[in-house]
């Protein structure tokens, strides 16, 4: 599954591998992919940095990149109370009200919440670039548009190509002209923050508009069919991060929710604003279903939804509360059927594209490759 930015870039598949686990991430590298660490979660330079260690120890001197969330709309001069402060009391109360119904715990004394607003803070991923770039990483990718320009020249100024993910072809042309290498055409099908335009139509109109960018398809992609379809359609590569939130490298804090995503089919997702104010892709749950539900207060905008669901969504993740415990992750969910190591994926991955590409093969009437 090599194509000319695979080879650019010195792996033997061009899988990508987007995820929050650094064991994760050394394992696609390992497998002959390229493993990206999500970093939006280090808000202490120290954690990233021990984590980046570990990959340099454990990627067997195979690439990896890094993830960041810079937001395209600079926020300076707020501080996270100030912006705490913007939440409406009604908000407030819906929340204690919802928690309240499910039985819910309180958090103990001194207990901090899981995600915070600081995570998505433009000066929080610049202290982790100033991290980052010690390291040999070759490849950048931010997940909420272009980064600003002095990001893209630092990046080049050290070989290491940046991406960016795009919803539309508009958003495409956008990332070309600030100077992005590399274009993630994530389609309404990807877990997490996607567009309202599918993978299959959003592909060859990313391709066409950034040519000659080479371009990686995101979003509904699992198995090798899958990804000899993206190619086919113009993509240099894919994209995956749903695929590896089952495998067995991964470190999912609740096993209820592994339990979740195994048990769930392609269906049970739901593209909601409830996580951060933006719509995400993520499971479909009774938590979901209260905020969408057009009788309640309805979310808020980023980054304030983000911050005033952070300590309800630590506290039904920490007692494993079902009916509300969920998780981003894409309509491919319901491939997700079994706990398999890394290799495991990419040997399924491999063994399914070499098939397609043999079915292809036969019907132009060509002998197999």
């Amino acid at each position: 599954m090599q194509t000319e930015l695979s080879k650019t870039l010195g792996v033997e598949h061009a899988v990508f591998g987007f995820t929050p686990f650094p064991a994760v991430a050394a394992a696609i590298s390992r497998a002959g992919g390229f493993g990206v660490l999500g970093a939006v979660r280090y808000t202490a330079p120290d954690d990233l940095k021990r984590d980046l260690d570990w990959i340099e120890a454990h990627v067997d001197g195979k690439p990896y990149g890094l993830d960041v969330v810079m937001p395209a709309k600079k926020v300076e001069g707020v501080s996270e109370a100030e912006v705490e402060a913007m939440i409406p009391e009604g908000h407030r109360q819906f929340v204690r009200d919802t928690l309240a119904k499910y039985g819910v715990p309180e958090l103990a004394e001194g207990e901090a919440s899981g995600w915070r607003i600081t995570g998505w803070m433009e000066q929080v991923a610049r202290t982790q670039l100033d991290v980052a770039f010690d390291y040999p990483i070759r490849l950048l990718a931010n997940a909420l548009g272009s980064p600003p320009a002095d990001v893209v020249d630092r990046a080049h100024d050290q070989d290491i190509l940046v991406a960016a993910l795009a919803g539309s072809a508009r958003h495409a042309v956008k990332h070309r002209d600030a100077g992005i290498d590399i274009v993630v055409a994530q389609g309404y099908e990807a877990g997490g923050h996607t567009g309202e335009i599918a993978t299959m139509v959003l592909t060859p109109e990313v391709v066409d508009a950034v040519a000659p960018l080479p371009v990686l398809a995101a979003g509904g992609i699992g198995s090798g069919r899958q990804v000899a379809a993206a190619l086919s359609l113009g993509a240099q590569g894919v994209w995956l991060g749903s695929m590896w939130l089952t495998v067995t490298e991964a470190d999912l804090s609740s096993p209820a929710v592994t339990r979740k995503l195994l048990a769930a089919g392609s269906g049970d997702t739901v593209r909601s604003r409830a996580l951060t104010g933006k719509p995400a892709r993520q499971l479909r749950t009774e938590w979901t279903d209260a905020w969408d539900d057009p009788n309640g207060p309805g979310t808020l905008p980023m980054p304030l939804q983000g911050l005033l669901v952070a300590e309800a969504l630590t506290r039904i993740q920490k007692h494993e509360v079902a009916p509300l415990l969920g998780t981003p992750v894409g309509q491919i969910v319901g491939r997700m059927t079994s706990e398999r190591s890394v290799q495991a994926v990419f040997d399924d991955l491999t063994r399914g594209f070499e098939q397609a590409v043999d079915r292809i093969n036969r019907i132009a009437g060509r002998s197999g490759t």
